[in-house]
Formats: C-alpha cells, sequence, structure tokens
C-alpha cells in the first residue's frame, strides 16, 4: 500500500445523505480507512457507495476523488473530479489534495527527489516563498560590503564585477519607477554576465511590472535552464505565463514550484484556482449536452480547452512507457540543457505601461553556500613574488560543491568554471593594515574594514573608532560581535595555503610564548594580592584589557600581582592570581573576578606591548620536622585561636564589611604545612588587618611559615592594645 501525504484533510459534505444507497456506516469506515492511510479500501469503499446510487452524490465523488490522489492514483482521481465538477463548480479550496499529490509524484517520479524536498534560502519573513539562488560572490551581501572582498572581486572578475554594478544601479532605478533606464542598466549587466540567475530573475520582475509578459516568460525560461531546482524561477514564469492568460502552461510551472518546496502555501493556492478554472472550463457553457465523461470532447470556444487539462496533467497521469527513462520527460530534456542561455535574450525592449513597483528581494544568504561557490585554485599556487617565473595556466575544473560543503546547500551553478588567473594572485591584497602581515581570523567591521582579530581588539582598547575610516563602532564594541569572515578566511586557505600555515606557526609560537609563566608573566601592578583571597579587578587600561585577554586566549588564565615601586616599577614578591570570571561593559571595561594561586620572587623586569612582565621564580614555605615541627604545631594553633577572638570581638558592622568582601575566616587546617604556600587562614588574616602594603609585601615574602605565623602574632597584639575599649 503506497501512503500519500500526511495532510489537513477537508472532508467533503454529503450532497444528499438521506438518498436511498448511501450508507452511513460505510462512509465513517471509509474516513477511518483515509486516517490510517489506506487511501486504496477508502476509494474502493466510495466507489462501491456510487454504484448503489440513482444520481452521483457530488460529496462522495469529492471523497472518492482525494483517496485516490492521496494512494497517487492521479488519472483515476481526475475522473472522480470531474464527475464531481460536471455536478457543482469545483471550488479552490476542493482541489488542495490534488495539488499537493500530483507535486508529490512530479518530485519522486520525475525529478527523483525523495524525502523532504530541496530547501532553498529565504530572502523573507513568512511564507511569501520568495527565495533566493544559491549564493554567488555578486549577490552575497558580505561581498558588497566587505571592501577587502569587494576589490578581490573587481580584481579577479572584472566583467562580472561591472555587471553587478549596472545590475545595483538598475535597482536603484526600478525603485524610483524610472524603469526604462532600469531595463537599460539590466540589459548592460546581462550582457555581461548572462548566466547569472538573479540577475535574469531582476529583469523578468521589471518586465512583470511594466506588462511585457513575453520578454518576461523568455527571460523566465532562461533561468529555468540555468537553474532548473530553483523554486523562484519556475515561480516568475509560472507568474508571467498566468498574466499572458496562458493558464495550462503556468500549471505546469506552479506543479514544479510545489514539488520543489511544497511548505509554498502561496503557490498551491494558486495551482487550486487554476485547477479550478480548468475543470470549471470543461462545464462552464449552458445549453450543451452533458458529456458523460467531463473531458471528453469540448467546444474550441472555452477559456481552456479540456485537452489542455490532460496535457497540464500528462506527465503525473501517465505511467512511463516500456523501455523509456524517466530522462524521456519534458523536465529533463530542461535540465540537460543546463548552461545555454539564447542569445536574445540579452536586450529587451520595455512597453511603457508600468504598474506599482514590486519589492525588491532581499539577499539573506548561506555561507556555505558562497564557500562552495568559491573557484578551485591553482594546483600548487604559491605567494607571488617580484621575480617569479611565468604564471603557469590554472585548470579550469572546480572543485564539487559536496567536497567544499555541506550537501545540504544547492550549488552556485553560476559560478562554474569560474578561476582565477594566477598572476592576479597577490598576497599583499589581503595583509591587515595594522600589523602589515598575511589575516589571520579576519574579522571585518559595520564600516566594511577588515583587520585580524586581535589586530582589531588592541584598537577598540584604546578608543570605539574604526582604524582606518574613524566610524563610531561603539555599539559594535558593546555587543563583542568580533565575528571572523569565514569566506575570507576560505579565500585565504585556497590561495594561499603555504603562507596562511606559515601565519598560524607564528601565532602558536606566540601563544606558546606567552603561556610559559616562568620565563615571561604578565604583571598586573595594583595592590597586595594572596593565596587563596579573592581578588575582584576592574580593568579600563588598555594595556591590561590586553593582558587579560591573551591570559584568557592562551589557556592559562593566570598573570601576577604585584604593587608598585617608584624605582624598579613593581615590587620584587607579588602572588599569581587566576580568573574565575571575566563580565564586560559596553565601552570595553571589564570587571575580573581572580582569586589568589602562589606566591613568586622576581628574578627579572620587563615589558611587552605595553605591560609589565617578569621571570619569575615561585615560592614555598620550608618544611620542617620533628622537635621544630611540634613548635610549629603549637605556635600554629595559639596563632589561630588568638585571631579567632580577635575577629570576634570585633563590632558587628565592622564584621560584615570584612565577610562581604573577604568572606568568613577559614577553618584551621589539620596539617600547616599540607599547603606549600601556608593555612589559607593565614593570608586571610593578612588581607584583613590594618596594615600597609609595605608591611604586608614583608610578610608575604617570608619563606618560613614559623616566621609569618610570629609576624602575624605581633600583630595581633599590637592591634589589640590599640584598640579602643
Amino acid at each position: 500500500m503506497e501512503t500519500g501525504i500526511q495532510t489537513h484533510q477537508f472532508v467533503h459534505a454529503v450532497s444528499n445523505p438521506g438518498a436511498a444507497g448511501i450508507c452511513t456506516e460505510m462512509l465513517e469506515v471509509a474516513e477511518e480507512a483515509n486516517r490510517a492511510g489506506d487511501y486504496d479500501l477508502a476509494a474502493e469503499i466510495y466507489s462501491a457507495q456510487l454504484v448503489d446510487l440513482q444520481h452521483p452524490d457530488r460529496g462522495i465523488c469529492l471523497r472518492k476523488a482525494d483517496a485516490l490522489s492521496q494512494a497517487g492514483r492521479i488519472a483515476e482521481a481526475l475522473d472522480s473530479y470531474c464527475t464531481a465538477a460536471n455536478i457543482g463548480k469545483l471550488r479552490p479550496d476542493e482541489l488542495q489534495l490534488l495539488v499537493v499529490n500530483i507535486a508529490r509524484t512530479l518530485r519522486e517520479k520525475q525529478l527523483n527527489i525523495h524525502g523532504k524536498a530541496t530547501s532553498c534560502h529565504k530572502s523573507g519573513n513568512g511564507d511569501d516563498g520568495f527565495e533566493d539562488e544559491p549564493l554567488d560572490l555578486f549577490s552575497c551581501r558580505l561581498c558588497r560590503v566587505n571592501v577587502i572582498l569587494s576589490s578581490l572581486l573587481d580584481k579577479w572578475f572584472d566583467s562580472e564585477s561591472k555587471a553587478r554594478r549596472h545590475w545595483i544601479e538598475g535597482e536603484v532605478s526600478q525603485k524610483k519607477h524610472n524603469y526604462t533606464d532600469a531595463l537599460e542598466k539590466y540589459n548592460k549587466a546581462v550582457e555581461l554576465a548572462p548566466s547569472v540567475g538573479q540577475l535574469l530573475g531582476q529583469r523578468a520582475e521589471l518586465h512583470l511590472d511594466s506588462s511585457n509578459y513575453s520578454q518576461a516568460i523568455q527571460d523566465a525560461e532562461s533561468m529555468c535552464r540555468l537553474k532548473p531546482l530553483w523554486p523562484k524561477a519556475h515561480y516568475i514564469k509560472a507568474s508571467a505565463l498566468s498574466k499572458a492568460n496562458r493558464n495550462d502552461e503556468a500549471l505546469k510551472e506552479y506543479f514544479l514550484c510545489v514539488a520543489l518546496k511544497p511548505d509554498w502555501t502561496m503557490v498551491k493556492l494558486e495551482a487550486q484556482k487554476v485547477l479550478s478554472e480548468l475543470f470549471s472550463s470543461v462545464f462552464e457553457k449552458d445549453g450543451q449536452p452533458t458529456p458523460k465523461h467531463p473531458l471528453q470532447g469540448g467546444p474550441s470556444t472555452r477559456l481552456l480547452k479540456p485537452s489542455a487539462l490532460l496535457g497540464s496533467l500528462h506527465p503525473f497521469t501517465t505511467p512511463p512507457r516500456p523501455g523509456c527513462s524517466s530522462q524521456d520527460s519534458e523536465f529533463r530534456v530542461r535540465k540537460s540543457s543546463l548552461c545555454e542561455v539564447p542569445s536574445d535574450s540579452s536586450k529587451h525592449s520595455l512597453s511603457p505601461s508600468s504598474e506599482a513597483e514590486k519589492p525588491l528581494l532581499e539577499d539573506a544568504k548561506s555561507l556555505a553556500s558562497v564557500l562552495a561557490a568559491l573557484p578551485a585554485p591553482p594546483g600548487g599556487l604559491k605567494r607571488r613574488h617580484s621575480g617569479d617565473g611565468p604564471a603557469f595556466s590554472p585548470p579550469s575544473k572546480l572543485l564539487r560543491p559536496d567536497e567544499a560543503c555541506s550537501t545540504s546547500h544547492p550549488p552556485a551553478a553560476s559560478l562554474w568554471g569560474r578561476t582565477v588567473a594566477a598572476d592576479l594572485l597577490d598576497s599583499r591584497d589581503m595583509e591587515c593594515s595594522l600589523c602589515m602581515r598575511l589575516f589571520f581570523e579576519p574579522a571585518a567591521t559595520p564600516c566594511g574594514h577588515t583587520f585580524c582579530l586581535k589586530c582589531l581588539e588592541r584598537c577598540l582598547d584604546h578608543n570605539p573608532y574604526c582604524p582606518l575610516c574613524k566610524e563610531n563602532l561603539s555599539e559594535y564594541l558593546a555587543t563583542r560581535g568580533y565575528n571572523k569572515t569565514l569566506l575570507l578566511e576560505e579565500v585565504l586557505q585556497r590561495y594561499l595555503g603555504d603562507e596562511l600555515a606559515e601565519r598560524k606557526k607564528i601565532h602558536e609560537e606566540e601563544m606558546k610564548e606567552l603561556s610559559n609563566l616562568n620565563q615571561e608573566v604578565p604583571i598586573f601592578v595594583c595592590t597586595m594580592a594572596f593565596p587563596t583571597i579573592p581578588c575582584p579587578l576592574h580593568v579600563f587600561e588598555p594595556c591590561y584589557r590586553l593582558m587579560i585577554r591573551r591570559s584568557m586566549e592562551t589557556g592559562t588564565k593566570q598573570f601576577g600581582m604585584c604593587i608598585a615601586d617608584e624605582l624598579k616599577g613593581f615590587a620584587d614578591y607579588g602572588c599569581m592570581l587566576e580568573v574565575r570570571d571575566v563580565k564586560f561593559f559596553p565601552d570595553g571595561r571589564s570587571v575580573v573576578d581572580t582569586i589568589g594561586v602562589s606566591r613568586f620572587k622576581v628574578l627579572s623586569h620587563g615589558q611587552r606591548d605595553g605591560y609589565n612582565t617578569a621571570k619569575i621564580e615561585y615560592l614555598e614555605d620550608k618544611k620542617v620536622e620533628g622537635q621544630e615541627l611540634a613548635e610549629l604545631q603549637k605556635l600554629y594553633v595559639s596563632v589561630y585561636d588568638q585571631a579567632s577572638s580577635w575577629f570576634t570581638s570585633l563590632k558587628d558592622d565592622m564584621k560584615s564589611q570584612i565577610i562581604s568582601h573577604f568572606g568568613h575566616l577559614p577553618g584551621k587546617d589539620p596539617d600547616p604545612q599540607g599547603n606549600p604556600s601556608g593555612p589559607a587562614w593565614a593570608w586571610w588574616l593578612l588581607a584583613v588587618l590594618p596594615l600597609d602594603n609595605r608591611a604586608q609585601l614583608t610578610i608575604l615574602a617570608m619563606p618560613c611559615l614559623k616566621d609569618r605565623l610570629i609576624a602575624i602574632r605581633r600583630v595581633l597584639i599590637f592591634v589589640t592594645r590599640k584598640r579602643p575599649r
């Protein structure tokens, strides 16, 4: 049993439920069979009911016709629809299933598309069905706005670039309703680029607006030859045929549209309307004898001859003849002439009549389709240097689109066979204007300029303006929309693969150097920090924005914190901080949540890109054993109890402030030497005690836990005595 498309079924009302021979129970069984997908059984039941009736019931005829169409028996379904039409005019909404199932048959048996139909990229919102041709480099918005890509296209493909300029000028004229000038621009564009489907579609729509339907049909036919599986091409052709009162031919194109895009509601409704008119034309004249079979004969004066109905539906109602392949169909013939364009399609005349301007199509594109459309690089192509030998001729064959991107995107046929001459490839065209090196992770600004991502971020650290045109990029900075230009990356990979690999190698070496937390540690010169203690930072200076960003990019998420020193720039001892979270403000500032990790000693001072660096060695407490360990344990307990007593004696508001910033006093560890940097409570106490930075630094630098505990005890004794009672 063949299962039809599951769609909303309109159950036609029985015209005379009380007529002799109608069995309500059997009709209910037939409806249950329909719901179960057994359309053949449903059709048999309806046939049996009709045999028992003296006069055919229109509602049962329509139910039978729907069941037959769902079962794929289109020719038999047409007989039942004609019987119903003979009784009463068919409304468009009664032909929904016929349209859907004819399109399904066409899709599966003629186009060999099974399962989900070909998807296209919408340029509008909702079910407008206006879809764009698979993406090419000249209809891509990014390629038009991006200065680098635009200049590359102008250099590599001069004639097509000129065509694109004429095209844009024509769009402007069309918006101003200057149709004569618009047609002149479109004609020039077609002469330069005759294989761009969207351009032909734009000119066809202009002809439709001007009621020049023959020329619109001619352009639409060229579009269908170029892109047989493009729904928009068939829609434009159907619209032109329909307005030229060639409804039988328009119906074929509407069916192709629905076959290629089953969810295109607007076209389905148009097809239902045309079908309704075709059926009505068979029985439209009063006073003529009604034929036994509604499709037999008919006067030639009718609006649409009955033969037109059979002719329109012939590919879908007639099974293939034995020995004939599916390639014998009209669509297969059309598909085989993929790249043919009529020689007379380049220039058209414009009739003076004009209607209201149609909305221009938007360019909503898929990046994967653009990447698939790129010309294949010549084998072994390298950067052009002065003094190189003569360039060899690149091959004309392109990579198949399914080798370059996902197969879910249709290929960009208008770019097939397109290559780039070797002498036009120059890496200097793809260099960042900030670092003067080949683009690495190229990112484009809203104003269309491209820079290396890291270079752009560093510039925006200083001010929110484009480095080249000085356009305000505050909104771009606020959203942090630093999206890499994947299309330009693909261009680099295809044509300058070796140089891009070398550029990537240099970047990786730089990242490796930055991630060495012994040889060149970034130093934040600000305040005292201690192991295990949180240290929130407000970062606003450009050099520290860069430093924090690099610590995140390298994956270390660490940097050193030191206090300032008038002579050396920063102190000889500090604490490593680890970034736990970063929150950015719209103007580029950030709040960085860090926590102390370990102490270090500075061996040498340095600088890198505006911030301080240092070669360091990490500090660990010296461990003791025996009697010294016993004395340390006793001192450890004594100082902790003294610290706990001091903290408990503080006023409530003071304790609340300390807890909100540093948290509660950490617990006492069983082993005082368990942490190489010492117990966490000692660092917490050192952070909250009223000491200046120099005194804290002295205690931080002590390599012996016993000395540190003694120093803390002295401070506790001092602050306890000085505290007012």
